[in-house]
């Protein structure tokens, strides 16, 4: 199979196609024949050589695919409801940058109806990640209020429009006027430059005061002490990545007095198990939005699978609103 693999750590040069023998479904695994895969900031750091692969994982990056399945134990695709050749869509610990893929199946989603491989291929990391820390961690409740950090980003974009689709308020910040303006045709009911504006301000002006319930945190570093003072009383802050640097300050007794919670996650090494309740989460709840419409993918741009390089080059410009994603047909 073709397949885009890490020469040495470095620069977004380093990516370059291959050939790799074909992967074979393991037991509780699925084989698919990719015909497109997400990126995701992961997969930049761990090109940097600064995000491991779990032990036992392909050294290729991608933690994303869409395609169709040609290939698991016959027994276990109908007991999840799958058949050969059924469009799907999974979240992956490694390998998504390739022709083939083996994914646990469940981790496997039936790609929604209505939606193109390329679309599918934009939802498991996000959607996933977005699920696990705004609701099944920090909680967020219908008529409660969520700070996205970085609202234009694949994460931001995703988490603005399933928080609305629960019926809750969405505030975001963004790099500038244009992203802002992105972010609230999408949903959010407030977006904040963080350029030229302080977003601990603007939050206690639109919030009266009161603060918000969550935070989603892509940023950690000096951003922690500020969100604290954006919280209200019981506010959560779901930390998913540290752009900003690992090490914070913050006052601990204004998370005393107003019984604050924060949480830090990865998703990509926990198990398969764990994966599997997010997944079915998803199905049950999200799935449905997205076939009615309420949610849409939101993809910036498609590169051939051969210039992997040049789609890691536009992530890291920052300069993109939603996803990024390889086409492999």
């Amino acid at each position: 199979m073709r397949a885009i693999e890490i020469t040495q750590f470095g620069a977004p040069e380093v990516l370059c196609e291959t050939t790799r023998p074909d992967p074979v479904a393991g037991p509780g695994e699925l084989l698919i024949r990719v015909a497109a895969s997400g990126i995701n900031r992961p997969d930049v750091l761990q090109r940097k050589g600064l995000y491991p692969m779990p032990p036992g994982v392909s050294d290729l990056p991608g933690l994303e695919v869409a395609g169709s399945i040609v290939g698991g134990e016959a027994a276990a695709l109908k007991a999840a409801g799958f058949a050969l050749g059924d469009h799907v869509c999974a979240l992956v610990a490694g390998g998504g940058y390739a022709q083939l893929c083996a994914a646990p199946i469940a981790q496997t989603l039936p790609s929604p109806r209505g939606l193109s491989d390329i679309e599918a291929a934009s939802l498991p990391e996000t959607f996933f990640t977005v699920w696990q820390n705004v609701f099944h961690i920090a909680g967020l409740q219908s008529g409660e209020c969520l700070l996205v950090q970085g609202g234009s980003s694949g994460i931001g974009v995703t988490a603005i429009q399933l928080a609305k689709a629960m019926g809750a308020k969405v505030i975001v910040t963004a790099g500038n006027d244009e992203k802002c303006a992105a972010c609230i045709a999408l949903g959010a009911d407030h977006a904040i430059n963080y350029r030229t504006h302080d977003f601990v301000a603007e939050v206690q002006r639109i919030t009266d005061k009161r603060g918000v319930d969550v935070v989603l945190d892509m940023v950690a570093g000096d951003y922690l002490a500020r969100e604290v003072e954006c919280l209200a009383n019981d506010g959560r802050i779901a930390i998913i990545a540290v752009q900003g640097g690992t090490k914070g300050t913050l006052d601990i007794g204004a998370v005393l007095r107003k019984r604050l919670s924060i949480a830090g996650s990865t998703l990509r090494p926990r198990s398969v198990a764990y994966k599997g309740v997010l997944a079915r989460a998803l199905r049950e709840r999200v799935w449905p939005l997205i076939e009615a419409g309420r949610i849409k993918p939101v993809i910036h741009r498609v590169f051939p699978a051969a210039q992997a390089a040049a789609a890691h080059a536009l992530m890291e410009s920052g300069t993109h609103v939603g996803k990024i994603v390889l086409n492999w047909q």
